[in-house]
């Protein structure tokens, strides 16, 4: 019995750990300040404010622009924001830096 409340209890506690990557170009201030570890309400606030009158967030460090947030900040929750079609963006930078590679790989070959 003792074991099946620790096992429950370890299960409720992780469902709590773990956050969902967040869109800070799209997301209200509430869902910014839950999904995302060490950014209350009022700096989620402060991020929907700079979005709405500076424009969408380009690349995740932006955020250091936002009043009270900071390259610390940014470093710790980078892997849990989004930006509009970051996958589609990252995949493409990779590509590029494949594609720059291999070029590089075939002039040296064929000097």
């Amino acid at each position: 019995m003792l074991r099946l409340l620790v096992v429950l209890f370890a299960a409720f506690c992780s469902f709590n750990v773990i956050a969902s990557p967040v869109n800070i170009n799209t997301a209200d201030a509430k869902t910014i300040g839950e999904a995302l570890s060490g950014i209350g309400q009022k700096k989620a606030e402060a991020i929907v404010k700079y979005r709405e009158t500076k424009g969408e967030f380009k690349t995740v460090e932006d955020l250091v622009n936002v009043d009270g947030i900071g390259a610390k900040t940014v470093e710790k929750i980078k892997n849990d924001v989004l930006l509009s079609d970051a996958a589609a963006v990252a995949d493409q930078k990779t590509d590029k830096k494949i594609d720059e590679k291999t070029d590089k790989k075939i002039e040296e070959k064929t000097k």
